[in-house]
């Protein structure tokens, strides 16, 4: 996908991006309350999604060769909707590039396959105290639900 500035496209990862996928990892994580950056740690997430393509995809936004923009869906089923369904996961773009529409067209790109893999619905989680991405995400069509997340870490 090209964007006007002929310069910023946005791709499918590929394992060589893992290194600065972790960079935008650790300026998203370092913001939310449940997470703690662990740059080990997403390097092992990122590769068992870029390598299992059932499991997922990773998409990245892209200046040239520097990744300034990401964006996960996960691939599940649901039975509440009776077939697939999505979670949408780290998005994030670098502080430098936002406000240029970098994430609507990330948002754009994943909302695009999960129709085209018949996805029935796509969720995502957000820290309540982050306005910004609740006005982004409502804007792009999504709404609260009812429903709150419990988390056991094992």
């Amino acid at each position: 996908m090209q964007f006007p500035s002929d310069r910023i496209f946005v791709r499918l990862a590929v394992a060589a991006d893992v290194p600065q996928l972790c960079g935008l990892l650790f300026i998203l994580f370092a913001q939310e309350a449940d997470f703690t950056p662990d740059l080990k740690r997403q390097a092992l997430g990122l590769r068992l999604i870029i390598e299992q393509p059932s499991v997922g995809h990773i998409y990245c936004a892209t200046d040239g060769d520097t990744i300034i923009g990401m964006v996960s869906i996960l691939f599940t089923v649901s039975t509440a909707e009776g077939g697939r369904a999505a979670w949408l996961e780290d998005m994030v773009v670098h502080p430098g590039h936002r406000g240029q529409g970098i994430g609507e067209r990330l948002l754009e790109t994943v909302i695009t396959e999960a129709r085209s893999v018949d996805c029935r619905r796509i969720t995502l989680l957000t820290d309540d105290t982050n306005t910004p991405a609740m006005l982004f995400y409502r804007r792009a069509g999504f709404a609260l639900s009812q429903m709150i997340p419990l988390r056991l870490n094992l």
